[in-house]
């Protein structure tokens, strides 16, 4: 996995139409790029994946299955790379979007919410407050989940607002990667989850090689 990383680094161009021959679960995991800017970055860039076509597809398409005949009123995406993949999961549900943003981005009524981050920064989150009535089953997306205070965040917020009754609230969590961090652990034990690492790659992913 880590050579096909650093062999697509290296090329010059993405190569936007290969499709490996066996497609099993987690192929398009490849095409991210590896850190080459220094410990202040993420380990891995997905924006490969992304600009892939059938990567983007079968990425989606296997956060969704797991979730196949479940009841999903929205689609809720977490600033800033969960937008991505969130609102192309809401597509294919034919489902509404609803942005949970960073605070100070919204020009309406919102819900606040703070959070330690993966790199340990105090942030806070925010939501508009009129677009989560009482009930509402709500699929959480982000691109990554390491130590969950993000996600947890998101989670609180959805909570307060109501979505969906208990005990499972939101309907479910969806990301890339879970991290088997004591955060992770947290998200997965509580709410139904879906990721795309394959579990033979997830020791690695747990010690970003």
């Amino acid at each position: 996995f880590h050579a096909q990383c650093l062999q697509r680094q290296q090329s010059p161009r993405m190569d936007l139409c290969h499709v490996p021959a066996t497609q099993e679960k987690g192929w398009y995991l490849a095409l991210m790029a590896p850190n080459v800017k220094g410990p202040n970055y993420a380990w891995l860039d997905p924006s490969r994946l992304y600009c892939h076509p059938q990567g983007l597809q079968d990425c989606v398409a296997d956060l969704l299955q797991p979730f196949q005949g479940d009841p999903i009123d929205m689609v809720a995406g977490i600033d800033a790379m969960g937008f991505i993949l969130g609102a192309a999961a809401a597509a294919v549900l034919q489902k509404g979007f609803l942005a949970i943003r960073k605070a100070g981005h919204l020009c309406v009524q919102t819900l606040a919410q703070p959070y330690t981050d993966y790199s340990g920064r105090e942030k806070v989150m925010e939501v508009r407050t009129d677009a989560i009535s009482p009930g509402l089953r709500i699929l959480l997306v982000d691109q990554w989940v390491e130590t969950g205070g993000t996600m947890r965040a998101a989670i609180q917020l959805v909570e307060r607002l109501g979505g969906a009754p208990p005990p499972r609230v939101p309907t479910g969590v969806a990301a890339i990667c879970i991290e088997d961090s004591e955060g992770g652990r947290w998200i997965q034990e509580r709410y139904k989850c879906a990721h795309c690492v394959p579990p033979r790659l997830q020791p690695r992913f747990n010690h970003h090689q």
